[in-house]
């Protein structure tokens, strides 16, 4: 089973080898999909966790005893096909290639079961054509 989360760390648990413990203690993978930490100030990580059910929980449930908040991903990527000017730009930070641009009619191509919402692709745009549903 797969689970997309964000984890939002306090200051104080910023030193944690969480990735780590994921792997070692509960036999999760955690896959990185954007990471934004900074010493001595509050850190975000964007993960693909994989694992059985049983052990994803017991992982979640670790996190939260730690202190690390936790937010299940919900939201979606839209994409306005009237302001996107298929430049391509977003295809180029996407990091599991669900954006890409037809070999033959460099249209771009958006494979919404690829996508881990990681909105680099959102802060890419340079029309603004590409946002999240809240």
């Amino acid at each position: 089973m797969k689970k997309r989360v964000t984890l939002t760390f306090p200051k104080r648990v910023m030193q944690l080898p969480v990735t780590y413990k994921l792997a070692k203690d509960f036999n999760v993978a955690a896959n990185i999909l954007r990471a934004q930490i900074a010493p001595n100030q509050e850190g975000k990580l964007v993960l693909e966790l994989s694992g059985d059910i049983d052990s994803l929980e017991s992982a979640l449930e670790w996190l939260k005893n730690q202190g690390i908040s936790i937010s299940l991903a919900s939201r979606e990527i839209l994409i306005n096909e009237e302001s996107c000017v298929e430049c391509g730009l977003c295809t180029g930070v996407c990091p599991t290639e669900a954006l890409t641009l037809d070999p033959v009619s460099f249209n771009l191509k958006f494979m919404r079961s690829r996508c881990v919402v990681c909105e680099q692709c959102v802060e890419a745009c340079p029309v603004g054509a590409i946002t999240t549903n809240l």
